[in-house]
């Protein structure tokens, strides 16, 4: 299987898994607790940056209440529909547009007293 088409499926599953989160009216760091794992890692997994083991896919089922045909239910095809959006699909390396460079400020020299 290419690289290209698991970032898709991963990307699909974290959508999937954001949609019956909140459905159940969890947050995400609340989620993450119940389910044992870092917050950031969760939002990780939903943004589809995390390729998850399958202990934790099976955590995330039982804490949604749902068996793993549900979690795993139409995913192909969303994978589908993200790959026929105008970027081809392409999930980038890094997150796109999360974090602010740091502001750089000018300085000034203190002046020291005797």
């Amino acid at each position: 299987m290419e690289k290209g088409r698991i970032q898709l499926l991963l990307k699909a599953l974290g959508q999937r898994i954001r949609e019956l989160r909140t459905e159940r009216g969890y947050s995400q760091e609340g989620f993450a607790d119940k389910c044992g794992v870092h917050r950031t890692f969760m939002g990780a997994i939903e943004r589809g940056e995390s390729n998850l083991s399958f202990g934790n896919i099976a955590k995330v089922a039982s804490t949604l209440g749902v068996p793993l045909a549900t979690l795993f239910d139409g995913l192909e095809r969303r994978a589908h529909v993200l790959a026929s959006k105008p970027t081809g699909g392409q999930v980038p390396d890094k997150p796109v547009g999360r974090h602010r460079p740091a502001k750089r400020v000018a300085s000034r020299p203190v002046p020291l007293t005797p």
